[in-house]
């Protein structure tokens, strides 16, 4: 293998030769690296060839990097873990990653230092840390759902840019460390922002829309707006910015009321800024949903430009089903007066009962005889003086039954209809 080329003599700058193991990084550059070529030594091991701002020059092992991410991440000492977390995430991300989300130690790392120790730069370490405290350590912090939010709308903002001037399509979508190899997201970081900002209630909508309010993710902001309650903006969103008129009519199902969708269909007839109407769209929502909504408003606000053939078949849907609804609302009406009248005629029969008492006649509870005394007859059909309807009271008979928990239904009282 050819050796790097050597750095000329400077009176500041030095080459550092010796294995990073023994190697205090710190004692010899307080610069930031800049990779400047990787050697592979063999199938396990690779050379790093790095530089630092000031021109002094360092020798990394992956190897290295590995083994001592092995101890550091048992270490439950944040300042030995900070300390060589910038080389070890120089020489491979995926191993600064394992060190602050290993479950190995004790007790875990304080979150505000481990995020301030981070390099601004890393920022899929970054992302991947507050994931994982957002995730798998069920962290309910406000701060670090937003911290996350606006990362990945960041990061989501630069790729699109990247994508669009084509200097670097697929930037983004996945981060190499300086060996070249993906190492800690394989999905698109749009893909990620839009499934954090619906899963997550607890960051704030709006520093996030703000970061965004100028782009083009309409996506991310129906999400956004749907988390404020602006329900208008969303609809205008999927209907119109985006033409999803699937997504309007579940979102305008999901706020449950008619008048969302008639909402919609005043979008689609009248989508202003100079937009023709969409009538296909209109036609859909009243073939989908119709029956929820009003004839009399939908006829209203039906343009006199729209094609009555487009729309003639729904709209006598629409009606016939109206009607519909309305005969079987008169068949539910007439059959509840006809429950009601029942009910009554036999409460009026149940208060109309007569007994007959004569000189035999006792009282179902003292067993006195009742003679011309006042008595009461319950529901059960017991008869009892008035002395011990007063003690027992109207709810409960002498048989110890409570005709309010346990009401009594004689077969003469069933409606029959």
């Amino acid at each position: 293998m050819a050796k790097p080329p050597q750095p000329r003599t400077r009176t500041r700058s030095r080459t550092v030769l010796e294995p990073l193991s023994h190697l205090d990084v710190s004692n010899y550059s307080r610069s930031p690296f800049r990779s400047l070529a990787v050697f592979t030594v063999s199938d396990s091991d690779s050379l790093i060839y790095a530089g630092t701002q000031s021109g002094s020059l360092l020798l990394l092992s992956v190897t290295a990097a590995a083994e001592a991410s092995k101890i550091l991440e048992e270490s439950s000492d944040p300042e030995l873990v900070i300390q060589h977390l910038g080389w070890i995430a120089d020489v491979n991300q995926a191993y600064a990653v394992q060190v602050l989300t290993s479950d190995k130690r004790a007790n875990q790392l304080p979150p505000d230092e481990v995020i301030a120790a981070i390099n601004p730069t890393k920022v899929e370490i970054f992302q991947r840390y507050l994931q994982w405290l957002i995730e798998d350590q069920d962290s309910n912090d406000t701060r670090f759902h937003t911290l996350y939010a606006l990362s990945l709308a960041k990061s989501a903002l630069e790729a699109s840019e990247a994508e669009t001037s084509s200097q670097s399509p697929n930037l983004g979508k996945m981060e190499t460390d300086v060996s070249g190899t993906n190492l800690i997201f394989q999905s698109p970081v749009r893909e990620r922002l839009q499934m954090f900002l619906q899963s997550s209630d607890l960051y704030d909508p709006e520093e996030v829309l703000d970061l965004i309010e100028v782009s083009e993710f309409w996506w991310e902001k129906a999400i956004l707006y749907r988390k404020l309650g602006q329900e208008a903006l969303v609809l205008q969103i999927l209907a119109l910015k985006l033409e999803d008129s699937e997504a309007a009519e579940k979102y305008c199902a999901d706020i449950g009321r008619p008048d969302a969708y008639m909402q919609l269909l005043d979008m689609y007839l009248d989508p202003q800024d100079g937009k023709e109407p969409m009538f296909k769209a209109a036609v859909r929502l009243l073939h989908n949903h119709g029956e929820s909504l009003d004839p009399l408003q939908v006829l209203e606000r039906l343009s006199p430009d729209m094609p009555l053939q487009l729309a003639s078949e729904t709209l006598l849907r629409m009606l016939r089903a109206r009607l519909h609804h309305h005969r079987q609302g008169q068949i539910v009406h007439n059959l509840s007066l006809a429950l009601d009248t029942d009910a009554r005629l036999a409460r009026l029969e149940e208060r109309s009962r007569h007994v007959q008492i004569n000189d035999e006649s006792l009282c179902d509870s003292c067993h006195a005889r009742l003679g011309t005394k006042l008595f009461a007859m319950y529901p059960d059909d017991t008869v009892v003086c008035y002395k011990c309807f007063r003690r027992q009271g109207q709810s409960t008979s002498v048989t110890g039954r409570n005709f309010k928990q346990d009401i009594v239904v004689k077969p003469g009282w069933l409606v029959t209809r």
